[in-house]
């Protein structure tokens, strides 16, 4: 009902005028009510009609005033309302000042009112004291202006949503939540029982009307009190439980949170900080996410919580090189985006057998892609998902049957870390194992089952994993003093149907193995891959 109300009094051209003129019409019934109570207008005498017609001139030209600016502000504060647009940021910082600047206004009305009025009882009434006079209509304009300030805050509050949009984070003092809770003890208590205190110590007052009068004062105190604290715990207690939930989300790892920032007070502030905070945690996300495209998931998790140190150190890890056999062929005979789409398919067959091993797909070499399984993350056992891995990418790249690839498997001992500058850094791995792991790919191309391994994996891997490959043949790979034992895969009634095509007889190891030795006699001397 009152947020209904708030809303009206927002949109319709006489509603701020309203407003004012009604906390300031409220204010002027309380004292003359209190002024009847305490037997203050008895005692005025016969020509009470003059005097009070006399006393009343003031507040009616007050009254035209006041309905005159009110009307005003309604076009200074509120013109991009009702233009149907957003407030300038001019306009913006002057509808944060209203609150305030209308008490200060209704103050300045009120004041010279209470002097006239009470110079006017005091010289036309004898029985009536100056002082009380003049005490309780200088309370009841505190009481009015402190009740106008706390409506006006109330009424601009559905504002502040758009207000922030276009300023940001803003705080005005006069909307902080401690000049609330002052304005409001003020209004709810302190105004009342002053004006009681008044009551009780006006000498010309019998009993029987200060009694009257007493509990008219508490009755208002009561009912104004209660009504300003509700108001007053329910602009901290909502906006409070709204964040409560946003960081309970937030926590949760949902970061589509939006608080809508509806005070310029502390509150509002932090609910800008909130929404700041999640949108901060989006992008960092997001980062992330593209951050852990390029280099990994477990590369980025590192790099975001590890700082940027040039820092790595050594260990044991198993390496697995993917290449296309005959690239440079597809390349030519294929549009550039039916070639890249084909490497795409299968980069992401890489990347899935990879991640799903536990392994780090390290980096893209054109149509080759390395592979990386015990570093970042260390692994009780890397050689068996390496294995795993490789045998699970030459299926389904056999099964899409697009591309023919080869594939090599090496484990030893390398650097992984950041390598690059302050500036600019890649997380790599460096050592003999993927140097070996790249030219068994080369080799690989040639075999019947398209992988080729190390000894040195096939020992470290599980027993299980183990009675999967057999050894193929030792051969002398580039740069290499002596052959190497190389192992392939056995073939399974899974597998039988999928293989590559052969390029030699699957039992002709030894017309394979002397054209290696040929190729391999024929290639320039070792150098590093």
């Amino acid at each position: 009902m009152i947020t209904k109300l708030v809303i009206w009094a927002l949109k319709a051209r006489w509603g701020l005028a309203a407003v004012v003129i009604t906390a300031n019409l409220s204010g002027l019934a309380v004292i003359v009510t209190e002024l009847w109570l305490s037997g203050f207008l008895g005692r005025i005498g016969d020509d009470w009609h003059r005097i009070i017609g006399l006393v009343s001139i003031y507040p009616v030209v007050g009254f035209l005033v006041g309905v005159g600016l009110a009307v005003r502000d309604r076009t200074v504060y509120f013109a991009w309302l009702d233009d149907g647009r957003k407030p300038t940021v001019d306009e913006a910082q002057r509808l944060l000042r209203l609150p305030i600047a209308i008490t200060i206004r209704a103050l300045a009305i009120w004041l010279p009112g209470v002097i006239v009025a009470a110079s006017m009882f005091s010289h036309l009434t004898a029985h009536n004291s100056a002082a009380v006079t003049a005490a309780l209509f200088t309370l009841g304009a505190l009481e009015s202006a402190g009740f106008t300030f706390l409506i006006v805050d109330r009424l601009i509050r559905p504002t502040i949503p758009v207000v922030a949009g276009v300023l940001g984070g803003t705080m005005h003092w006069s909307s902080s939540v401690l000049v609330r809770v002052v304005m409001t003890w003020a209004v709810a208590g302190a105004m009342p029982l002053l004006m009681l205190i008044v009551v009780l110590a006006d000498p010309a007052s019998g009993a029987p009307n200060r009694i009257r009068t007493a509990i008219y004062l508490s009755g208002v105190g009561f009912g104004v009190g209660a009504l300003a604290t509700a108001f007053l715990a329910r602009s901290v207690a909502t906006p409070m439980r709204t964040l409560r939930r946003a960081l309970d989300l937030i926590t949760k790892g949902e970061l589509d949170v939006r608080v809508p920032v509806g005070s310029t007070s502390e509150i509002g502030r932090l609910e800008h900080s909130v929404n700041e905070l999640a949108a901060n945690l989006r992008e960092r996300e997001r980062m992330r996410d593209v951050f852990g495209r390029h280099v990994g998931a477990e590369v980025a998790e590192r790099a975001l919580a590890g700082g940027f140190d040039l820092t790595g150190d050594v260990r044991e890890v198993s390496a697995l090189f993917v290449d296309v056999t005959g690239s440079v062929e597809l390349s030519s005979g294929l549009r550039p985006q039916e070639f890249v789409a084909k490497l795409n398919r299968l980069l992401a067959i890489v990347v899935a057998a990879t991640e799903e091993n536990n392994g780090l797909v390290n980096k893209f070499e054109g149509d080759a892609a390395l592979c990386i399984f015990g570093a970042p993350i260390a692994l009780p056992d890397n050689a068996t998902p390496a294995l795993r891995a490789a045998r699970r990418i030459r299926d389904e790249v056999i099964a899409t049957g697009e591309l023919d690839i080869g594939i090599g498997v090496a484990r030893g001992p390398v650097f992984a870390g950041d390598v690059g500058s302050d500036t600019r850094l890649e997380y790599t791995v460096i050592g003999d194992a993927v140097n070996e792991a790249a030219r068994l790919t080369t080799e690989a191309k040639e075999v019947p089952r398209r992988i080729l391994v190390s000894g040195a994996v096939t020992e470290a891997a599980a027993a299980h994993e183990r009675a999967k490959w057999t050894l193929y043949d030792h051969i002398l790979l580039r740069g290499m003093p002596e052959p190497t034992a190389c192992w392939t895969d056995v073939e399974t009634a899974e597998t039988s149907g999928g293989t590559a095509p052969d390029t030699a007889p699957a039992d002709d190891r030894t017309a394979v193995s002397a054209i290696t030795e040929v190729r391999t006699a024929a290639t320039e001397s070792p150098s590093q891959n």
